[in-house]
């Protein structure tokens, strides 16, 4: 029987390093973010729907989306991120539903992990059997955002605020996984909660 598990964080949360952590271990990763790169790739309906919206200012002269724009323009504006999320997570939800029926069909894998940032804003727990939430502090996850993205403190304060704030995620999640201290920490953490899912 497979299971399936979904994986949770806000934004430079450690999310990532929980899921190739996971991988290491033999989980099946659904990557949500690399199908959101894939649904607006050229040519895509979501991207002509992206353009029609928010304009060719969004949009490279290659044809490719120039995700550092759009993401300016809509974490700065609540209605327009909700704009955004309207035209792009019904092309997401799908492609997740197609991935996951293709591994149940195709793999004798157990568990597979849906490794999605938007796991309870996007109403997915339906799909998944338990949530696994990576836990940090804000300010870790601004300094984080500040080095990966070279953004303003005051940009990376934004990103974070835009989305469901942490102490509510936390009443949607069966494990939270506690990212505050060093990678051996964490480790541990999954290693026992792994163990416990192929028991």
């Amino acid at each position: 029987m497979v299971r399936i598990i979904g994986l949770t964080g806000g934004i430079a949360s450690g999310k990532s390093t929980v899921s190739s952590i996971l991988r290491g271990l033999g989980a099946i990763i659904i990557d949500a973010d690399e199908l959101a790169r894939k649904i607006v790739e050229q040519d895509r309906p979501a991207l002509a729907e992206i353009e029609r919206v928010f304009g060719k200012e969004v949009i490279f002269e290659d044809g490719n989306l120039n995700r550092k724009k759009l993401g300016t323009i809509v974490f700065n504006n609540q209605s327009l991120l909700k704009k955004l999320n309207e035209i792009t997570h019904p092309y997401i939800i799908k492609e997740i539903i197609d991935v996951i029926n293709w591994y149940k069909k195709t793999s004798t894998n157990r568990v597979i992990i849906l490794d999605a940032a938007l796991l309870i804003e996007m109403d997915l727990i339906y799909l998944v059997e338990e949530v696994w939430l990576v836990s940090v502090p804000k300010e870790v996850q601004i300094n984080r955002l500040i080095q990966r993205e070279n953004i303003s403190a005051d940009d990376a304060e934004k990103r974070i605020d835009a989305q469901m704030p942490l102490d509510e995620k936390k009443q949607y999640a069966h494990i939270i996984i506690d990212n505050s201290k060093d990678v051996d920490y964490l480790k541990e953490q999954v290693e026992q909660n792994w163990s416990r899912l192929i028991e």
